[in-house]
């Protein structure tokens, strides 16, 4: 499970800040493959360099009533392309509480949020999750509201969302917060099949908080979401993604008809 628990959360602490450079954590047998799969190594685990696209990868926390951060990060998501400019991706067991407020810090590193804290208003989930917490189904769209006039997607861009690419097809990169750490880590590797509902990507130190990490290919497309098989995963070196199909288009069509 790739979310950290809420009860156990960490707070913010501050690290070093690594802008310049990709510091390598971790090195699998099988992250020799062909530079034409990705844009480097596959299955290594590094520090996220601050570009403009990870600025559409950040952390999800908890917020108080004044829509400041309660407690440390404990999911991420990313920014999907929408007519208002105000969608973001996740694991559905990132959101599915009633328990209070989100927010949601794009580009956070460092206890820093660069782009801003942008409340989500609205979560949109699969009835297979919000009635029987289907595996399959683990995928959610969340709107956020605007800050001082201003829309996310016009802030940090977007990823498109794109459902019915075959597993595998190409490399993807995931980026994502694990809870231990204040800055994202990123690794690129080739989505393989579980079954037909779930694929898996194998990357080394995709920790708790984790969950909702997007799977992006090198059209800039999220064509899978940590999440689905075990919530995202039982150990740190495979994760998972529901496939995104049928239900996950109908899914995005109605969160964008509806925020």
């Amino acid at each position: 499970m790739k979310r950290i628990s809420r009860i156990s959360r960490i707070s913010v602490t501050s690290r070093p800040a690594l802008l310049g450079a990709v510091v390598m954590l971790a090195l699998t047998s099988a992250s020799v493959a062909a530079a034409d799969d990705g844009p480097g190594p596959l299955g290594v685990t590094a520090d996220a360099v601050a570009t403009r696209q990870s600025a559409r990868v950040g952390a999800l926390f908890d917020a108080d009533r004044a829509g400041r951060p309660a407690g440390g990060h404990f999911c991420t998501a990313s920014v999907v392309h929408s007519p208002r400019g105000d969608l973001i991706v996740t694991a559905a067991h990132c959101v599915d509480g009633d328990d209070g407020d989100l927010v949601f810090a794009p580009g956070y590193r460092d206890g820093q949020a660069p782009f801003g804290m942008w409340k989500v208003m609205r979560r949109f989930l699969p009835d297979a999750w919000t009635s029987g917490q289907d595996e399959d189904s683990d995928l959610a769209f969340a709107a956020v509201a605007e800050r001082d006039g201003e829309r996310l997607e016009d802030v940090v861009g977007a990823n498109r969302f794109a459902a019915g690419v075959a597993t595998g097809a190409t490399a993807v990169t995931v980026i994502g917060y694990p809870d231990s750490r204040e800055a994202p880590v990123t690794c690129t590797d080739k989505p393989a099949s579980r079954s037909d509902t779930q694929q898996r990507v194998e990357c080394p130190d995709f920790t708790g908080g984790t969950s909702g990490s997007p799977w992006v290919n090198g059209d800039g497309q999220v064509v899978g979401v940590i999440g689905g098989h075990e919530q995202g995963g039982a150990t740190a070196d495979v994760s998972y993604s529901v496939v995104l199909g049928g239900e996950a288009a109908e899914l995005y069509r109605d969160a964008m008809s509806a925020s």
